[in-house]
């Protein structure tokens, strides 16, 4: 795939507020001046051969990423290869990504056209019909990690989250080896954004998501879970919990689910949710 970035740098991802510190814990604080970085929200518009697809509110760091990603774990095409090319352009007061591929896949995913703008916090908006919004997950195959693994993994995510460590406002995730070392790591302050950045990643390095699992510094909707097996993750472990519906579609697509319960490692039984959720 052909990649052009016809702008400079992207926006800065964590631009500098000047505020006073409130602090309930010690009243010494109070009033004085500080300076806190938050992170950049920027409309990013992929379109399709031209045409516009979908609006994101996202973080513009890693876009090529994105784009991919995205592409990919909205069922826009099933391999990288089947894109041809990417323009990355500035426009107005964000970025247009430029997907080029065959147009008789662009006409098979209409339904999955996003009629309103995807906020930072979204993953479905827009979607025009229900299918669209919960489509089938495929099948995922792969070992789940052992819980020395899984502790691992929670253990060493907070300090790899470079842009959360200055703003304390994106997400990550992240791919971990079967040691639940993490060898591949995006963040956005979209987590649904974010989820994509990997995933484009992944897949622009050949990284085979079946081989490891994959972490999230954000709970487990459906819509990650959907997004993970279409990565063919076996598994997805988070800092939260899942809801009922991304419990169900873990179930359909054979994968496996953790959330962290206070300081206790939580591993959820995906194959019975039918009949508990009945």
């Amino acid at each position: 795939m052909e990649i052009r970035r016809l702008t400079g740098a992207p926006l800065p991802v964590s631009p500098a507020v000047r505020g006073a510190v409130v602090s309930r814990r010690d009243s010494r604080a109070a009033g004085r001046a500080t300076v806190w970085r938050v992170p950049e929200e920027t409309p990013l518009a992929v379109l399709l051969n031209g045409r516009s697809f979908a609006v994101m509110m996202g973080t513009p760091a890693d876009l090529e990423d994105f784009a991919v990603g995205f592409a990919l774990t909205e069922g826009i095409v099933e391999d990288v290869a089947q894109l041809s090319s990417l323009r990355i352009a500035e426009a107005a007061d964000g970025f247009v990504l430029n997907l080029r591929l065959d147009p008789a896949r662009v006409a098979a995913v209409d339904d999955r056209r996003r009629s309103l703008p995807g906020r930072s916090g979204c993953g479905v908006c827009g979607a025009q019909t229900i299918a669209a919004a919960l489509p089938r997950p495929p099948r995922v195959a792969g070992a789940a990690p052992s819980i020395a693994a899984l502790e691992a993994a929670y253990a060493g995510l907070p300090a790899l989250q470079a842009m959360n460590a200055e703003n304390c406002s994106t997400h990550a995730a992240a791919f971990c080896d079967s040691a639940g070392a993490v060898r591949l790591l995006r963040e956005d302050i979209g987590r649904h954004n974010a989820l994509d950045k990997l995933g484009g990643a992944l897949a622009r390095n050949g990284q085979d998501a079946s081989t490891g699992f994959i972490l999230l510094s954000s709970r487990i909707s459906v819509e990650m879970v959907q997004k993970a097996a279409v990565l063919g993750a076996p598994f997805l472990a988070a800092v939260s919990a899942p809801s009922a519906l991304a419990l169900r579609t873990a179930s359909a697509a054979g994968m496996g689910l953790a959330g962290l319960a206070g300081d206790d490692i939580m591993i959820f039984e995906t194959a019975s949710i039918r009949e508990t959720a009945a």
